[in-house]
């Protein structure tokens, strides 16, 4: 099987529809793989593939657009075995109004839309919206809502979280225009920042009743770039990490729905570090996980296996830790395998060959598995 991939030749595999990285889930077993592409011309559309090994892969089920209700490029996962569910944000004001020179500030508010999709039969099943509202005192302050994503349902499938990315205008500040043209670009922003994490929850499957939980216990967002940040943990609760540059791995209380104030886990506390930032992380059981992050002042890329119920952790070493090239590519991990006992990492830095790397999450030991050829300006960002 010989394609091509950003004018790279693979001589093994199966190329994904997808204008850019495709945004890949797949089956508990292993035998279906989903995707919605992102961008494009046919941004936004879904399709699934069986997995019968190696190269051969099949398309099946009906090919669904859900572009008419995400837009073209939606953030998606699967939400639980079976379900996916697609967000996107959109509509948002311009962060101004009125006439030079007398422009004043407006919050952005916007709208996030849902879509809920049968994985199984490849149907769409539900499709809701929320307006976007984090109430007067917030928007009066410049708070505003410019991303939604990583939308995991609970152990009792009855609520959905969605995370959300917050940023802040300087509501005293003035408008910002283009260096070169004079054009006006947007209003002045501001990094100050003192609410927490912010998640929206609304009913499952009906979308109804929206509701904006906030966690005291950070002030970094919980979303990913491609990367799953929210899992169901085996006692039920919900935990996310404020991926992609924050220490925090927060709880959603299954009794509450909403979030344990009482919980943290700090990952520069349990390393005994400081600056650490999760890049990719998975839940594998019993409050077992493995977590992919870097650390401030330093180049590389590390892997570590935390307990969230006593909050320690162990750093487990790889050959490529200490590359550069490996650590900008932790943010984009899209899914950490999990078989049986063990964890599968592919850990190639940028345009270098790799490893899988093998983590016995019970006894603790990683071990260097099958090489990975790479190519130029390439890397592996899963395993399935």
């Amino acid at each position: 099987n010989l394609f091509k991939m950003n004018g790279l030749e693979y001589v093994e595999g199966f190329a994904l529809k997808s204008s850019r990285t495709a945004r890949v889930q797949a089956s508990a077993d292993g035998k279906f793989l989903y995707n919605i592409q992102y961008t494009g011309t046919e941004g936004g559309v879904f399709n699934k593939y069986s997995v019968s090994g190696a190269g051969k892969y099949e398309e099946v089920g009906f090919e669904l657009n859900t572009s008419v209700i995400l837009g073209t490029s939606p953030r998606w996962v699967k939400a639980a075995e079976g379900i996916g569910v697609g967000v996107s944000f959109g509509e948002a004001l311009e962060p101004y109004k009125g006439t030079a020179p007398n422009y004043v500030y407006q919050n952005p508010k916007g709208k996030i839309k849902i879509a809920n999709i049968d994985l199984n039969n490849t149907a769409i099943t539900n499709t809701g919206n929320i307006d976007v509202n984090l109430g007067a005192e917030l928007e009066a302050q410049g708070y505003h809502v410019w991303r939604a994503d990583v939308p995991v349902l609970n152990q009792a499938k009855d609520k959905l979280y969605i995370g959300l990315g917050v940023r802040r205008h300087n509501v005293n500040g003035t408008v910002t225009t283009n260096p070169t043209s004079g054009a006006i670009t947007g209003w002045a922003t501001t990094t100050d920042r003192t609410i927490g994490t912010l998640t929206y929850v609304v009913d499952y499957p009906s979308l109804k009743n929206p509701k904006i939980l906030t966690s005291e216990k950070s002030i970094i967002d919980n979303l990913g770039y491609r990367t799953m940040t929210q899992y169901v943990g085996t006692d039920g609760n919900l935990y996310q990490a404020t991926a992609t540059s924050g220490p925090d791995i927060l709880r959603i209380s299954k009794t509450t729905n909403d979030y344990d104030q009482t919980y943290h886990f700090n990952l520069n506390t349990a390393l005994g570090t400081t600056g650490a930032s999760i890049k990719a992380w998975r839940y594998i059981k019993d409050g077992v996980a493995v977590v992919l992050y870097t650390v401030t002042g330093t180049n590389g890329g590390y892997v570590a296996l935390i307990n969230l119920n006593d909050k320690t952790a162990i750093k487990l070493a790889t050959d490529v830790e200490t590359d550069t090239a490996l650590a900008t590519t932790l943010g984009q991990f899209q899914n950490i395998g999990l078989v049986g006992d063990n964890v599968y990492l592919p850990l190639t830095p940028a345009g270098k060959d790799g490893n899988i790397y093998i983590i016995n999450w019970k006894t603790k030991v990683i071990t260097k598995g099958a090489k990975l050829k790479a190519a130029s300006g390439s890397f592996y960002l899963g395993a399935y």
